[in-house]
Order: structure tokens, then sequence, then C-alpha cells
């Protein structure tokens, strides 16, 4: 049943090509928000497209070179689109993904066009999923317009939020409460979410919960250091994790696994390749959701400090 509020909505993707890799086109019905996608092979379809040649917004995403599975993205905006997200691209070799964002009926102003970029990249560095490759961050409130006009750019704002996920840029998603109500004990951020744990033979365990279709492995979860796994993708997102303080050792010489000092947002094989030469099955928990104490051999996620006000 539908809440007040909660509806569902109506969103087209079309394959302009017929690729799902090529040129794609993605709509809400009843909106007049237009979305054009494309990866670097398909980057001279994208801007040569008339409805590109507007006023609007445009964003490039990729692999973050500085840090290993992040993303990093660029907000731009201009009165041709498709000339400034050129100009935009031949400066930055990480991005993989365009992705401009114009309207049906032409309708957004420069006005418009700098109120979203700001508001976006305000957005995108408050969610915190993102590494945002501006420069600057420009100040929403000097982007003055009319109160029926903030209005109608917050709205769109709104459709934004909804499309983007869609396509495959999460860069506004709010971070799970798991992950950013650090002042509460784990067992209550985490009330009635599921909680699963994996265990591997050498003792070592870890607990996670799934929060708004993401998997968020918690503090005190074990790694092992050293695993020797297949699977070396997730290698370096791991030195990373250790370098600035997310895992760690828990004073034992001898100790060959970390712990998770926060609680951070992956998916199931990364931790599966931290513990185990094999992955080992996730299990629900239901009568007992309390967290394994950990002792000995162990890295650990170390809650998370407060944000300075």
């Amino acid at each position: 049943m539908q809440t007040e509020g909660s509806f569902g909505r109506t969103i087209q993707l079309f394959l302009v090509d017929g690729k799902p890799t090529g040129l794609r086109k993605a709509t809400i019905h009843g909106w007049t928000g237009l979305l054009f996608v494309s990866g670097a092979s398909a980057f001279g379809d994208l801007t040569a497209r008339e409805e590109v040649d507007r006023t609007g917004i445009y964003i490039l995403s990729g692999p973050d070179p500085e840090k290993a599975g992040a993303t990093r993205t660029y907000i731009g905006s201009g009165n041709s689109v498709a000339e400034r997200i050129k100009q935009s691209a031949i400066k930055r070799d990480f991005w993989e993904t365009a992705i401009t964002i114009t309207t049906s009926d032409d309708d957004l102003s420069k006005g418009h066009a700098e109120y979203l970029e700001a508001r976006l990249i305000e957005q995108a560095a408050q969610a915190g999923r993102v590494t945002l490759d501006n420069g600057t961050q420009p100040d929403t409130s000097r982007r003055r317009l009319p109160e029926a006009d903030v209005a109608n750019m917050e709205q769109f704002l709104s459709n934004l939020r909804i499309i983007l996920p869609v396509i495959g840029l999460d860069m506004l998603k709010p971070q799970p409460r798991a992950v950013t109500q650090t002042a509460k004990p784990v067992d209550e951020r985490t009330a009635g979410e599921v909680q699963f744990e994996i265990r591997h033979k050498s003792g070592v365990k870890a607990t996670a919960v799934e929060e708004d279709g993401e998997f968020v492995v918690l503090e005190g979860s074990e790694a092992l250091t050293e695993t020797g796994y297949v699977q070396q993708s997730y290698g370096s997102l791991k030195e990373k994790l250790i370098s600035d303080g997310t895992l760690i050792a828990d004073g034992n010489q001898n100790s060959d696994s970390r712990n998770l000092g926060r609680s951070i947002v992956h998916q199931p094989p990364l931790l599966s390749s931290w513990i185990a030469t094999a992955t080992d099955a996730w299990s629900g928990k239901s009568k007992d959701r309390s967290r394994p104490t950990m002792t000995g051999n162990k890295l650990k996620l170390a809650p998370r400090p407060e944000r300075a006000s």
C-alpha cells in the first residue's frame, strides 16, 4: 500500500543505438528533464545530439585514480552543454561515464543551470559517496533566483535523485544510518535490520546489515591481514583501509588479522576476499543479534569520529 508522498514513477531508458553500452536516453514520465548517458566510445554521439546543445548541467564520472575503489566526479554547467562537456572531458583522464542533463523544451536559463550545478555539488559533498574533482564549491546563496524558480529547481533536483541511481550514479544518496549515526551504539542504529554473520575456520568473524539495498559491514568485523585470495581486485582497497585507519590492529604482535574500526558500505565479495581463501556463506542472525566479542589476532573497525559542527 502506498503512503502519502510515496508513489510509483515510470522511468524510460532508451538505447539509442540498440546497445546497452552505447548512448542511452533516460526520462521520467511527466517530467521535462532529459538525460543522455555515454561512455568514451559513444561520447561523439552524445555531443552531436541536438538536445545536448542546450543550457543545462553535466557530470563526468569514473574511478578515482588516487583512492582505490572510490569514484571521482566532476559537475559542470553551460549554455551549450555539448561544448562545455567536451572542454571538461579533454582536461580530465579519470572519467568513464558522461551524463548530460537538459530539458525537452529547452526552458533552463543560465541562472537555473548554475543553481542546479551548485546544489548538485553541495549535495554530493554532503553525501560523501564520490570524490569531487571541482576545485571550488559554489555558494548556492549567491545563485539568486525568484522564489518560484527556486522551488521549481528543487523539484528538478528531487527527480535527479530518483533517476541518477537508475543510470548507475549514487552520488546524491545519503549514507546508511549504520554508517552515519556514530553517536548511537551499533545495535541501536541497526535495530530492525536483518543482521548477517560470516565465519572463517581461522576464527575470524564479521557482521553486516543490509540497509536500503546496501551491504554495510559493521565495526568490530575482522579481516585476515594476508589471505592469498585469488580475487586480488580488492587488495588495493584493503591497503587503503589499513592506511587510513579504518582497519586497525588490536595490539597483539602475533596478530594475523585486522578489525574494522568503523562501519563501511561494501559488497559481500570485498569482505570474503579479506577473510577467506574460499568465500564462506553469510548467514542471517535471528534471536541472537549481538556482535561477537573480538579478541586477539584481529584487525578491527573502530567507531567513526564525530564530524565537527
